[in-house]
C-alpha cells in the first residue's frame, strides 16, 4: 500500500472484486489488447479494475479487422513480423476461448473467418509494387502463392476484368473488431473484471498493485513515450438486399498507385479502407471518402451499387518504429505498457495480453519482449511532471515523468504498480 485509503468505486459489474481490497492491476483503455488482459488476469485470479469512459469506442471500432501476418510483413521488419506470426497462431484457440467464455455458440459469432487474403494489382504498374513485397514475403518463407489473372478470377469472379494478377495469402484470417469488443467485454465481466467508467487524468489517480497503460494514443501523455496519431479513415458498405457480398476472400489492391482493402463480411457488410495520414483528428474528408471508393470500384466494380453506410475516422498509435511497446515502462516497473500496435492492434491481441498477464504473474519479461521494450527509444525524454504532484519539499520523491505520484519500482509475483490514466482511448485501424 502506498499509504492510501482502501479503494472503493461504483462499476455496471457488481462481481466479488468490488470489495475494499486493493486491486491486483489496474488496466487503462477498454479496447481489445486492455480488454484483453483484463480478462486474461482476472481468469488466472487477479483482482482487475478496467478505467475507461467507453470501453470499445476507440480505433476498434473504426478498424477492419484483419488478421494478415503475411499480406503485412513489411520491409526491415522481420522482428516485428515474427510477432505478428506467433499472435496469428494464437487467433484460432483465442476466438473459441472468448466465444465461450462470451456465451457464443462459436468463433463464428465473433466475424472470425479463414478464407485467406487476395492480393492484386490493376494496372502493370501495380502488379509490379505487388509482387514486390510478395516477392520479398515469399523470400522469408510465408505462405503468399502467385496467381495469374485466371486463376484470380477463378476464386473471385466479381474481380474486375483489368485486374493483371496477384497472389493467395491462405493464412491470413479476419474478425470483426466491434463484435470482438463486446464478446471480450462480456468475458472480462464473466471473469469478475470491475469496469470503471471514468478518465483517469494521471497515474497518481489509482492503487493498485500493477497498472497496464494500454490507452492508444493516450499512453503519450500518460508515460511520455513516443507514441503519435495516424489518422485512417474507412468505409462500410452494404450489399443489395443485405445478402453477403458476392465476394469472400480479404481483397488487398493496387489500384492506379493506391492501395486499398475490401473486407467482406457474412452480413452484407464490405470494409473499405483505409487513408494513412499523419494527423491527429478524426475529421471525415470528401477526398479519403472518394480515394477510397474510386480503389474499391476500380478493383470491384459491384461495389459501386451497394449503400455506403458509414465513413468514420480513427488514430492508430504509431511509434517512430511503427512496433508496438510492451512491457514495464523504464524507471518504473509497475507499470506495464501496452500500446503502441500502429496498424496490428487487433491481429497483436492475443500475444499481447498473454505475455503481459505472464509478467504480471512473474514479474520478469519473456525474451520474445525484448525487440519491443518501450525504453528501446533511448533518446527519448519525459515531459516533468505535472505540478502539485511531487516536487522538492513535497516529502515524496521528486518525479521525472508525468503523471507518476510514488516511484515503487517493483513488479514482484502477481503484479505491483501505482496508477493509471487515459487521455483519449484509442486502439488501432487495421
Amino acid at each position: 500500500m502506498l499509504g492510501r485509503a482502501p479503494y472503493t468505486t461504483e462499476s455496471d459489474n457488481k462481481g466479488p472484486f468490488l470489495t475494499a481490497r486493493r486491486a491486483d492491476v489496474a488496466v487503462v483503455g477498454g479496447g481489445p489488447i486492455g480488454l484483453a488482459v483484463a480478462w486474461r488476469a482476472a481468469s488466472r485470479g487477479m483482482r482487475v479494475l478496467l478505467h475507461d469512459p467507453d470501453p470499445g469506442s476507440g480505433a476498434a471500432g473504426v478498424a477492419a479487422g484483419m488478421l494478415a501476418p503475411v499480406a503485412e510483413a513489411s520491409f526491415g521488419e522481420e522482428e516485428l513480423t515474427r510477432l505478428l506470426l506467433d499472435s496469428a497462431a494464437r487467433w484460432p484457440d483465442f476466438a473459441t476461448e472468448v466465444a465461450a467464455a462470451a456465451g457464443l455458440a462459436d468463433s463464428a459469432e465473433l466475424g472470425y473467418r479463414t478464407e485467406g487474403t487476395l492480393v492484386v494489382g490493376r494496372t502493370a504498374d501495380d502488379l509490379a509494387e505487388a509482387r514486390r513485397l510478395w516477392s520479398y514475403q515469399q523470400g522469408l518463407g510465408l505462405p503468399i502463392t502467385a496467381l495469374n489473372a485466371t486463376e484470380l478470377h477463378d476464386r473471385e469472379p466479381l474481380l474486375a476484368p483489368r485486374v493483371r494478377g496477384g497472389a493467395h495469402a491462405p493464412d491470413d484470417h479476419q474478425v470483426d473488431p466491434r463484435r470482438l469488443v463486446t464478446a471480450l467485454r462480456t468475458a472480462a465481466e464473466t471473469a469478475g473484471v470491475v469496469f470503471v467508467p471514468s478518465t483517469v487524468r494521471g497515474l497518481d489517480e489509482l492503487d493498485a498493485g500493477t497498472v497496464v497503460v494500454a490507452a492508444g494514443c493516450g499512453a503519450a501523455e500518460l508515460t511520455g513515450l513516443p507514441i503519435r496519431p495516424v489518422k485512417g479513415q474507412i468505409l462500410r458498405l452494404r450489399a443489395p438486399g443485405g445478402e453477403a457480398p458476392g465476394f469472400r476472400h480479404v481483397i488487398r489492391g493496387y489500384a492506379d498507385g493506391r492501395s486499398v482493402y475490401l473486407v467482406p463480411r457474412h452480413d452484407g457488410e464490405v470494409v473499405v479502407g483505409a487513408t494513412v495520414e499523419e494527423r491527429g483528428d478524426t475529421t471525415v474528408t470528401a477526398g479519403g471518402v472518394r480515394d477510397l471508393l474510386h480503389a474499391a470500384t476500380e478493383l470491384v466494380p459491384e461495389l459501386a451499387e451497394y449503400e455506403l453506410v458509414e465513413a468514420v475516422a480513427g488514430q492508430r498509435p504509431g511509434t517512430p518504429d511503427n512496433a508496438p511497446l510492451i512491457g514495464p515502462l523504464a524507471g518504473h516497473p509497475h507499470v506495464v505498457v501496452a500500446t503502441g500496435h500502429y496498424r496490428h492492434g487487433i491481429l497483436l491481441t492475443p500475444v499481447t495480453a498473454d505475455l503481459v498477464v505472464d509478467l504480471l504473474e512473474s514479474g520478469v519479461p519473456d525474451p520474445v519482449l525484448a525487440p519491443f521494450a518501450p525504453d528501446r527509444f533511448g533518446g527519448h525524454r519525459s515531459a516533468p511532471a505535472k505540478p502539485g504532484l511531487a516536487g522538492p519539499g513535497s516529502g515524496r520523491p521528486e518525479l521525472t515523468e508525468p503523471g507518476f505520484a510514488d516511484p515503487e519500482l517493483a513488479l514482484p509475483g502477481p503484479a505491483r504498480a501505482g496508477r493509471a490514466t487515459s487521455g483519449p482511448v484509442r486502439e488501432e485501424i487495421r
